[in-house]
């Protein structure tokens, strides 16, 4: 298993334009073959943050989803939003309750 996770710093002042964006690309990629879990959420206290957690099952479904339309699609919308990002892969061995 693979966890994406990171953050993204956006402009505040275009953050519905973004969430908009967001919206649609969470949609697209929920519905792919080896995605477990694909969210982005607002930061409660820091208006210019975006929290980024993905669970893929495999590598090569996460390369087929990093080249896929709606990927292209959503760095194109926010293009002009971004300021900044931090996103790491993590390979997971196994996982289990706390």
């Amino acid at each position: 298993m693979l966890v994406i996770g990171g953050t993204f710093e956006i402009d505040p002042a275009r953050r519905e334009a973004f969430t908009a964006a967001a919206i649609d690309v969470m949609a697209a990629t929920r519905a792919e073959d080896g995605c477990e879990t694909y969210v982005m959420s607002a930061d409660l206290e820091d208006p210019s943050r975006i929290h980024l957690f993905e669970r893929w099952t495999s590598q090569e479904a996460l390369s087929e989803h990093l080249q896929s339309a709606h990927i292209a699609n959503f760095r194109a919308a926010a293009a002009g939003i971004f300021v900044s990002s931090s996103v790491l892969k993590y390979v997971i061995a196994s996982e289990g309750p706390i």
